[in-house]
């Protein structure tokens, strides 16, 4: 691909790492266009944050192509993932540990089947607090996380709550589930475990926190909706609905629009890539 190619226009689909943020994926995309091309200033962006401890597609968008970041950002999406009831974390995934335990003996499949319904259509949804989306000018994620960071334009006073919204859920599918154990009793060395948050996180994402307790229950899921729907959102909204708790435990976009998973590349092979 020549420069003058590249400068006209390219969605590079990545599959996104885990433990690594979208901004470190578009640096990298950056870093290596810059050492290939021999270029320091050009346009690039991606469309659509994809959280640090999810994996899969992202579109990075280079020269001509940011002018259609918002055009990709609202193409239906695809997930897929696990989600673990009996439990939840703050952060309704597993970069934080779980805070607390839920009776869960009385969830069956047909249960959670009769409470799918009101997941899908139009749905009004509260995002979580560790996200992107923006309290009064701020990254809702700077106040969730200012009990471990120095930053002092983060005031730990009234903290603000994010706005609900409506979004869009075309489909919700269970394609496994796993009823775990309730028999099993919680040992006060687990619920210890499990409660405590260290004091220093230098580096959020490359040490995930959370774990996942084997006798919880845990269902596989696809879900196929709009712009703007948080998962973990619908993950701790359908463990409320269950009358019991529930998390993300792993997270995967397989689709963006007409973009796939099966067209994304690695961040190591963007080299290669460019040399097509």
């Amino acid at each position: 691909m020549t420069l003058e190619e590249l400068l006209e226009g390219v969605v590079l689909p990545i599959d996104k790492p885990r433990q690594w943020t979208s901004f470190q994926a578009v640096g990298k995309v950056r870093a290596v266009i810059r050492n290939h091309y021999g270029i320091k200033k050009f346009k690039i962006g991606h469309a659509g944050t994809l959280d640090p401890l999810a994996t899969g597609l992202l579109l990075v968008c280079v020269g001509k192509a940011t002018k259609r970041i918002d055009e990709l950002q609202s193409g239906e999406k695809v997930y897929s993932g696990t989600m673990v009831l009996g439990a939840t974390t703050p952060c309704f995934d597993l970069e934080r540990p779980i805070d607390h335990y839920y009776p869960f003996a009385h969830i069956t499949p047909q249960l959670i089947s009769d409470t799918l319904p009101q997941f899908t259509g139009n749905i009004q949804q509260v995002p979580p607090m560790f996200s992107a989306v923006k309290i009064n000018g701020q990254r809702a994620y700077r106040y969730a996380r200012q009990g471990n960071t120095s930053d002092e334009s983060v005031s730990a006073v009234d903290t603000p709550l994010p706005t609900p919204k409506e979004v869009h859920v075309a489909q919700f599918e269970i394609t496994d589930f796993r009823p775990g154990d309730p028999d099993r009793q919680v040992t006060d060395a687990e619920l210890e475990a499990t409660a405590s948050v260290p004091t220093e996180l230098h580096h959020l994402y490359n040490n995930p926190l959370g774990v996942v307790p084997d006798h919880l229950p845990q269902l596989d899921f696809r879900i196929r909706c709009g712009k703007g729907t948080y998962i973990r959102s619908i993950a701790r909204d359908l463990g409320l609905a269950l009358d019991s708790g529930a998390f993300l435990a792993s997270l995967r976009r397989e689709q963006i629009g007409n973009y796939t998973i099966s067209q994304a590349i690695a961040p190591d092979q963007v080299e290669q890539f460019l040399l097509q």
